[in-house]
């Protein structure tokens, strides 16, 4: 198929993937850092999930999170990772429309998903800190396993128009993606006539879910953060601090690259393609890359497993 289509069609049968605009020169050398994430988060995630699972004293709520939170990591950078380094080794730039969707699908439904255990995750440490006496009984099991139930619902309803505001346009313009994945508003973006509506629920998205995510979770670690400022002892503040302290690294590099690429897509005309493509990448790369390698450093009781795993080893 060519690289442009400039007749009318419903459903094309594939699509261009251009990689990042402007850098194509340069692919070979971008793929080494976005592998070396990739291979990092992967390594870094399965070790969290063994982790949890072979430490009984780790079965409590904040690593199921943690857990939910890993699995999430690894659908989410595996969803475009392998196809963009087909691009970047091989010059593999065509995929198929229905892959492409699929892609698209997973990419974003699970990035909603994400966000949401980001409040669950902020949710219990607000119980934890504020209500410690009732902890227990707030954020049971089965409790817990609803709210993750709840978690992949939202992430499926929430995105699945997605799927339906691509396949009901036609593209009569290009089947070219100045992209490295088919992210939603890029797609969007080729369709002809009005799009309004696929631009609107984009945003919709972006503001009642993530935007809404970003309050409650500022809502929860300001409570938190009173709670704290408010104990007694140094000690005590400082040993709450830490315990929140990972959790709002982790937030911030997710949300902060996602949230100026959502928003540069839409509204920042002037920013040049490559960098908001970079960015793109960026959300999709370095948050399941840190989240391990975070809670490794900053979480004693998952830093003393990994160490007793390797001391064991050693011995």
């Amino acid at each position: 198929m060519s690289d442009s289509n400039n007749t009318d069609f419903t459903n094309p049968s594939s699509f261009i993937l251009l990689g990042i605009p402007g850098l194509e020169a340069a692919h070979v050398w971008i793929s080494i850092p976005f592998c070396s994430m990739y291979t990092i988060a992967v390594l870094g995630n399965f070790t969290i999930l063994f982790i949890v699972k072979t430490e009984p004293s780790l079965h409590v709520p904040m690593y199921y999170f943690l857990c939910m939170l890993a699995i999430t990591d690894l659908v989410l950078s595996t969803s475009a990772l392998p196809k963009m380094l087909s691009n970047f080794w091989f010059n593999s730039r065509e995929i198929d429309f229905n892959a492409c969707l699929t892609q698209m699908y997973f990419i974003h439904s699970f990035f909603v998903m994400e966000s949401g255990i980001f409040v669950a995750m902020a949710f219990d440490r607000y119980v934890a800190i504020c209500d410690p006496l009732r902890h227990s009984t707030i954020l049971t099991y089965p409790m817990v396993a609803k709210i993750g139930l709840a978690l992949v619902l939202r992430g499926i309803m929430f995105i699945l128009p997605y799927t339906f505001l691509i396949r009901q346009r036609p593209y009569c313009r290009t089947n070219i993606i100045p992209h490295s994945y088919c992210e939603y508003i890029a797609v969007v973006k080729l369709a002809c006539g009005d799009t309004q509506i696929g631009s609107y629920y984009g945003l919709f998205v972006l503001f009642c879910v993530r935007g809404l995510d970003m309050i409650f979770i500022s809502v929860s670690y300001t409570q938190i953060l009173r709670a704290i400022f408010s104990l007694p002892t140094k000690d005590a503040r400082l040993k709450a601090l830490g315990t929140c302290s990972s959790h709002i690294c982790v937030i911030l590099s997710f949300y902060i690259p996602a949230l100026f690429s959502s928003l540069t897509h839409r509204f920042g005309h002037n920013v040049p393609l490559q960098f908001h493509v970079l960015i793109a990448n960026v959300y999709l790369l370095v948050p399941p890359m840190l989240n391990p390698i975070i809670y490794g450093v900053r979480t004693r009781q998952i830093r003393d497993r990994l160490l007793r795993l390797f001391t064991h080893k050693g011995t």
